[in-house]
C-alpha cells in the first residue's frame, strides 16, 4: 500500500475547520516591560517561531454510494442510466479515467449521490494502472456496488472477477473491505453461460451479500436494484468513514516548562520547550534582554538544576545553538 503517514484532519462538514499547525505565539513590544523607573525599555520580546510539518492534500469525493469493478464491466452504462450524469462510454477498457458523479432521485422523492470509480484493476492498491489514484475516493462511500460482467463474452470469470477486485479493497483498507456490498450481475442481456451467475450466486449465498441481476444497457432489473440502494442507504448508520488518527489538539494558553539539563565534560547542556520559548524570545545582543534571559533561568528551576550538577565558574552552558560562560 503507497499510503504513508497518518490522517491529521479530516475536512468532510460544511464550514468545518481544524486547526493542522499552530503558529509561534507572538512577542511582546517593550511597552510591555516599562516601569515607573524604565519608563522607555529598549528591551522587547521576539515571537516564537511557527510549528513546520510536511503535509500531503488529499481531495476526496463525497458520495453515498461507489461503483467498484473491473474496467468495461458497464458502470458508466449504469451511471448514465440511473442519473442524468453523460459519462464517456465505449466497449474498451479505461474508457472511463475520472471518477464521475451522479445524482439519483428515489421514488420516495429522496436522493443521494452516486459515483462511479474508474481503474481498479488486480494490483491497484500497490500502484497498478489508475487504481491507486481513485482507490481513496471509495473511502467516503456508504455502500458499494460491485458491478461483475457476467456475460461471458470476455472470458471472464465473475467469481474470480469479486474475489480480485475485492483483495485489492482489503490490501488498500481493512476498514472498506468490511464496507456494506451488494453485487451487482450485469450485461444479461447478452450473458451466453447461466453458469456464471450461478456460480457467482452460489458465491454471493456463502458470504450473505445481495446480488442483483440487471442489464445496465437495457434497464431490466435496475429499478429494483435502486429501490433495494435507497432502502439500504437509510438503514445504514451514519459513521466515521476516515478515521482522524492522529488529532492534535493546539491551545494558545498551554505553555510547558520542561527542560532538561545534561552535562558533557565541563559543559552544561539546556534542552526541551522551555529552553526553546526562552531563546525564541530574546535579543542576546541587548543588555536589557540579557537581564530578562538571567532572570527568566531563575524563575524556570534552570539555574538550581546547574548548581545541582555541580557547574562552577568558567563552564559553558549551552542553550540549542548559543553557548554561555558561566559566572557566580
Amino acid at each position: 500500500m503507497l499510503r504513508v503517514g497518518k490522517v491529521v484532519a479530516d475536512l468532510s462538514e460544511e464550514n468545518q475547520k481544524e486547526l493542522v499547525l499552530e503558529g509561534g505565539r507572538g512577542g511582546k513590544g517593550n511597552t510591555h516591560f516599562a516601569t515607573s523607573t524604565r519608563q522607555a525599555p529598549r528591551f522587547s520580546q521576539d515571537g516564537e517561531k511557527g510549528l513546520e510539518k510536511e503535509l500531503i492534500l488529499e481531495l476526496k469525493l463525497l458520495a453515498d454510494v461507489g461503483l467498484v469493478g473491473f474496467p468495461n464491466v458497464g458502470k458508466s452504462t449504469f451511471l448514465s442510466r440511473v442519473t442524468s450524469a453523460k459519462p464517456k462510454i465505449a466497449d474498451y477498457h479505461f474508457t472511463t479515467i475520472i471518477p464521475n458523479l451522479g445524482v439519483v432521485k428515489s421514488i420516495y422523492g429522496d436522493s443521494f449521490v452516486i459515483a462511479d470509480i474508474p481503474g481498479i484493476i488486480e494490483g491497484a492498491s500497490t500502484g497498478v494502472g489508475l487504481g491507486i489514484q481513485f482507490l481513496r475516493h471509495i473511502e467516503r462511500t456508504r455502500l458499494l456496488l460491485h458491478v461483475i460482467d457476467v456475460s461471458g463474452l470476455e472470458g471472464r470469470n465473475p467469481v474470480e472477477d469479486f474475489k480480485t477486485i475485492n483483495d485489492e479493497l482489503k490490501t488498500y483498507s481493512e476498514k472498506l473491505a468490511t464496507r456494506k456490498q451488494i453485487i451487482v450481475a450485469n450485461k444479461t442481456d447478452v450473458m451466453q453461460d447461466e453458469d456464471l451467475y450461478k456460480q457467482l450466486e452460489e458465491l454471493a449465498s456463502k458470504k450473505d451479500m445481495e446480488i442483483y441481476k440487471i442489464s445496465a444497457a437495457t434497464g431490466e432489473g435496475v429499478d429494483e436494484l435502486m429501490n433495494r440502494v435507497t432502502q439500504v442507504l437509510k438503514e445504514l448508520p451514519k459513521e466515521e468513514l476516515v478515521e482522524v488518527e492522529e488529532r492534535i489538539v493546539y491551545t494558545l494558553d498551554e505553555e510547558k516548562d520542561e527542560f532538561s539539563v545534561t552535562k558533557e565534560g565541563n559543559d552544561f547542556i539546556v534542552e526541551g520547550p522551555a529552553a526553546e520559548r526562552l531563546m525564541g524570545r530574546i535579543n542576546i545582543g541587548d543588555n536589557e534582554s540579557m537581564h530578562y534571559f538571567q532572570k527568566s533561568i531563575r524563575e524556570l528551576g534552570i539555574e538550581e538544576r546547574l548548581k545541582q550538577l555541580g557547574i562552577k565558574e568558567g563552564d559553558t552552558v549551552k542553550f540549542l545553538e548559543w553557548e554561555f560562560e558561566w559566572y557566580d
